[in-house]
C-alpha cells in the first residue's frame, strides 16, 4: 500500500515536520498517526525513532542559540529512563489497541488546551522531572511525547530558539534509546528501510521551512492551527480502526 501511495505519503511527512517545528510539539505528533495510515503501528514506531534522529539533530543545528541545561538534565534524564520502559511494554500490546489510546490521547490534549486556555504548568524541578517521565513513556509506548514535553517546557518561557533547541537536545536523546528498544523488539523492518534517506532529507527541509515560517508568524497565533490539526488527526486515527 506505501509504495502506490508514497508520494502523498512523502507530502504528508513534509507538513507533519513543518506543523511540529513551528508548533512546538515536535513532528511526531503529526507522523506518527499519519504513518499509521500506510503502516501497521509497531513498523511506524520503528521509523519515527530514526526518522527524529535526525529531525532533531537538523533543529539543534538550525536553533542552536543557547540550550537550558538545567532542564535538560531534570527533564531530558527522565525522558530517557522512561522512553525505555514504554518501549518494552509496547511489544505487549495490541498495536490496534495502541492505536485507539493514541487517537483518545490526541483528542484529550488538543481539547484540554483549545477549551483551558490558561491551562499551565508551574516552573518547578519536580514538574520537569514529572514531565520528563511522563513524555518519555509516552513516546516509547505511543511514538509521540512531544506534546507533553512542550508543555513542560512552555512553563519556563524561553524564547522559541532556545525551546525548540532544548526540546531537541531532550528528544534526541529520547528518540537515540528507543531505536535502541525498538531495534531489539524487532520493529526496524528491512523492507521499510528505504525510506530513511527520505525522511531525513523531509526532516532538514521541514525544519528550514519551519524556521522561516516561525520568523513571520506568531507562534501562538499558529499555536490554535497546530491543536486543532492534533484534533482531527486523533479523530481520524480512531475512525480508521472502527
Amino acid at each position: 500500500m506505501l509504495s502506490r501511495y508514497l508520494p502523498v505519503f512523502i507530502i504528508l511527512s513534509l507538513l507533519a515536520e513543518i506543523f511540529g517545528t513551528v508548533g512546538g510539539f515536535g513532528s511526531s505528533v503529526f507522523f506518527v498517526p499519519i504513518a499509521n495510515f500506510f503502516l501497521d503501528f509497531q513498523s511506524v514506531l520503528g521509523l519515527t525513532a530514526l526518522y527524529h534522529v535526525s529531525s532533531n539533530i537538523t533543529k539543534i543545528a538550525f536553533f542552536r542559540k543557547g540550550l537550558d541545561k538545567k532542564l535538560i538534565v531534570s527533564l531530558g534524564v527522565p525522558a530517557v529512563i522512561f522512553v525505555i520502559i514504554g518501549g518494552f511494554i509496547s511489544k505487549f500490546i495490541d498495536p490496534r489497541i495502541l492505536t485507539y489510546i493514541l487517537g483518545i490521547f490526541l483528542i484529550t490534549l488538543s481539547l484540554a488546551f483549545l477549551i483551558f486556555k490558561k491551562l499551565v504548568v508551574q516552573p518547578t524541578t519536580k514538574n520537569a522531572i514529572t514531565g520528563g517521565i511522563l513524555s518519555g513513556f509516552s513516546a516509547g509506548i505511543l511514538g509521540t511525547g512531544g506534546a507533553i514535553r512542550g508543555i513542560t517546557l512552555a512553563a519556563f518561557k524561553m524564547n522559541k530558539h532556545k525551546f525548540i533547541a532544548t526540546s531537541a537536545v531532550i528528544d534526541l536523546g529520547v528518540d537515540f534509546s528507543r531505536t535502541i528498544v525498538y531495534y531489539i523488539n524487532g520493529y526496524m523492518r528491512t523492507e521499510f528501510l528505504y525510506l530513511v534517506p527520505i525522511l531525513i532529507i523531509i526532516g532538514i527541509l521541514g525544519t528550514w521551512i519551519g524556521k522561516l515560517i516561525l520568523n513571520r508568524m506568531s507562534q501562538e497565533q499558529f499555536r490554535y492551527l497546530v491543536l486543532f490539526l492534533i484534533l482531527g488527526i486523533g479523530l481520524a486515527s480512531i475512525l480508521s480502526n472502527l
